[in-house]
């Protein structure tokens, strides 16, 4: 089962949990009372920028029946289309330049190039997953309905297709967040089937698929003249490039080894500090340069994000370099790793748990992808959790001294069996193996 008492699973005494909290709550005090004019003139350059990057590929487009002139400008619009869905639509959204009061900066005007509308992702995504982040039965965005990417979710025969579903879902994301977001609209208005085409979740999902539709594939290709149809699979293939990179990013950040999943039961009875610790175990970083860092929203610190989703984004490395200190100091992990790494182990997820339980070997409370505080038991007992100190060393030690004395454990266990195979084979002894 997933993690049913943070505070086990960290290896964190109570008087532990509550320092953690209070670093965590004047870190996010500084950069409050530091915001200003350097953060805002950020965002307005980054909205020039996104802007001109636009404007620029669209006219170069009406050239398009050129393939030069094609290629530059399908470029242009997929950077464009990449910026403001990542660094300006996602992190308005957040709310994270409201305090500049500015009416075209805030998160209830914004309106972003993308299928659904943002009102119903805001609820959604603000709320629903901010909230319950990898809360199982809780956070819909574990695996967006369509992939199983825990072992606490059953394995259903549908689950041996989702290596399929997962290039549908990341070919055609936006489309996948919207219908999500719309159908947590739904259940959130309450709605029925019957009255589903008068409802305003329907009538506002309607209009902003026309919008998008309308702009992307009958306006901008129409005013290329003879050109529409080169302009058409620009628009199109620069849609395909934000939803690919939007995809990789979000997988990136949620899905590899070490982003635990936790219970309701945990939810239930957090306090400030262990929500902060669910936020960061919860969620993993991939390592990023500036110009990376920029074209993902700077959701390559999403460890960072998770637990400050409302503070400028162009703060995050400020703030990780913080973060990461803290979790030296309490011993606690800070999951981190290439792009390519932090996307791999994402896919081998969800290639595994395609397969029935009863095909794979860990378990739920020790799988690379899935565990709990379980893992740490001897016997029915739990271990000792609160933070040691090594009498050689003197420097604590806890959940990350834990996870190495584990992977150093399997690993010898691994090495000594495959001893005693070879001895076995050498001996001739073929019923003992």
């Amino acid at each position: 089962m997933a993690i049913t008492d943070i505070k086990e699973f960290a290896h964190l005494s109570e008087e532990d949990m509550e320092a953690f909290g209070r670093e965590l709550d004047a870190i996010r005090r500084d950069v409050e009372d530091s915001r200003g004019e350097r953060d805002a003139a950020y965002i307005r350059r980054t909205i020039r920028l996104q802007r001109l990057l636009e404007l620029g590929g669209r006219a170069v487009l009406l050239g398009s029946k050129y393939r030069p002139a094609w290629i530059a400008g399908t470029a242009m619009l997929s950077v464009a289309k990449i910026i403001e869905n990542m660094e300006l639509g996602h992190n308005v959204m957040h709310g994270q330049w409201d305090w500049m009061n500015d009416p075209e900066i805030h998160s209830v005007s914004w309106e972003w190039d993308q299928t659904g509308p943002s009102e119903q992702w805001k609820r959604a995504h603000n709320y629903s997953h901010h909230t319950y982040t990898n809360i199982v039965g809780m956070d819909d965005d574990i695996g967006f309905g369509i992939l199983r990417m825990t072992r606490d979710e059953p394995w259903k025969p549908i689950n041996l297709i989702q290596p399929l579903a997962n290039i549908v879902l990341a070919t055609t994301f936006e489309w996948g967040i919207a219908l999500h977001d719309y159908d947590a609209q739904k259940q959130l208005d309450g709605e029925d089937e019957k009255g589903l085409l008068k409802s305003p979740a329907t009538r506002a999902f309607a209009r902003k698929i026309a919008k998008q539709v309308g702009k992307d594939f009958v306006l901008f290709p129409a005013l290329s003249g003879p050109a529409w149809k080169t302009t058409l699979t620009a628009n199109a293939t620069a849609n395909l490039v934000r939803n690919l990179w939007a995809y990789a990013v979000i997988f990136c950040g949620h899905f590899p080894d070490g982003a635990e999943k936790f219970t309701i039961g945990q939810f239930e009875t957090e306090t400030r500090p262990e929500w902060y610790l669910r936020q960061m175990l919860g969620s993993a970083n991939f390592e990023a340069g500036p110009v990376m860092a920029f074209m993902s929203g700077n959701l390559c610190y999403q460890i960072e994000h998770h637990m400050f989703p409302d503070l400028p984004s162009n703060r995050y490395s400020e703030i990780a370099e913080k973060v990461h200190a803290l979790c030296e100091k309490y011993d606690l992990p800070y999951t981190t790793g290439s792009l390519g790494k932090q996307y791999l182990l994402a896919l081998r997820t969800i290639h595994k748990l395609s397969l029935p339980d009863s095909w794979l070997r860990a378990t739920s409370d020790n799988a690379p992808e899935t565990s709990s505080e379980r893992r740490w038991r001897v016997g029915d007992s739990p271990a000792v959790h609160a933070l040691r100190i090594d009498p050689l060393t003197g420097q604590r030690r806890g959940l990350r001294s834990a996870m190495q004395e584990a992977r150093v454990s399997l690993r010898n266990a691994k090495k000594e069996a495959k001893r005693q195979a070879k001895g076995l084979r050498r001996t001739g002894d073929r019923a003992a193996l």
